[in-house]
């Protein structure tokens, strides 16, 4: 048996380039109404291999080989274009509590602001 490390390697770096694509994941870019969106994705992979031969005594030569890959592939937002105008709507917003705690920094302006009003308006 003949180890071809670079054959197998090469086999499993083109099937993570053809299934780690946005169209695979989210889909392709597409128009509603006078806006453009285009799908964006994090993809993160990681891939190895090994191999070896011996021989021991009262035994035949002894060869092995392994290779593994993952893709870890996740769906962030769009792109969203209407003109010259271009914006980035996230996917997956928070939910429960984490949400909650998203929206203190603008509940605080809100009560800041809200103060100074009133504080501007008993002067």
């Amino acid at each position: 048996m003949d180890l071809h490390f670079e054959e197998l390697l090469t086999k499993i770096t083109e099937f993570i380039k053809s299934e780690a694509k946005t169209e695979t994941v989210v889909g392709e870019q597409f128009v509603l109404g006078e806006f453009k969106c285009v799908p964006v994705i994090k993809v993160g992979m990681g891939f190895g291999s090994g191999g070896g031969e011996g021989t021991e005594k009262n035994t035949k030569k002894g060869q092995g080989m392994g290779a593994g890959a993952g893709v870890g592939i996740e769906p962030l937002g769009f792109l969203v274009t209407k003109g010259d105008e271009i914006s980035f709507i996230e996917a997956g917003k928070a939910h429960g509590l984490s949400a909650a705690f998203e929206k203190v920094p603008d509940l605080i302006e809100k009560i800041y602001t809200s103060k100074n009003k009133k504080e501007e308006a008993t002067a």
